[in-house]
């Protein structure tokens, strides 16, 4: 079975930062874009940011420039680095992984179990 495990999160004063780590495990061949998505309360779920397997990245309007994604594909793992947290950054972070566990099966998306992130004074 494939898993993504999620770390980090938490609360933190606005301007402060938090790293968010994911890694995947389990039967895995490839590896293709691995993002991070948030839920915040009464919103739908949006795309924070994205990281193709060529490293090429992709960010929400909302977090760029203060928020950075990055991937170690030896570890099979996705990093976010948040900087300069908001209010409006309050929500459950999800890592997602487009994930193939064998050379002719499809690319198949995974979800990390969510972790909350608060920004509050």
């Amino acid at each position: 079975q494939v898993q993504l495990v999620q770390s980090g999160g938490g609360l933190v004063q606005p301007g402060g930062s938090l790293r968010l780590s994911c890694a995947a495990s389990g039967s895995i061949f490839r590896i293709n874009v691995m993002g991070w998505y948030r839920q915040a309360p009464g919103k739908e779920r949006e795309l924070v940011a994205s990281i193709n397997s060529d490293y090429s990245t992709n960010y929400a309007d909302s977090v760029k420039g203060r928020f950075a994604i990055s991937r170690d594909n030896t570890k099979k793992a996705v990093y976010l680095e948040m900087n300069s947290l908001k209010p409006e950054d309050t929500a459950d972070y999800y890592c997602n992984a487009e994930i193939r566990k064998d050379f002719v099966g499809p690319y198949e998306p995974y979800w990390g179990q969510g972790t909350q992130v608060t920004v509050s004074s």
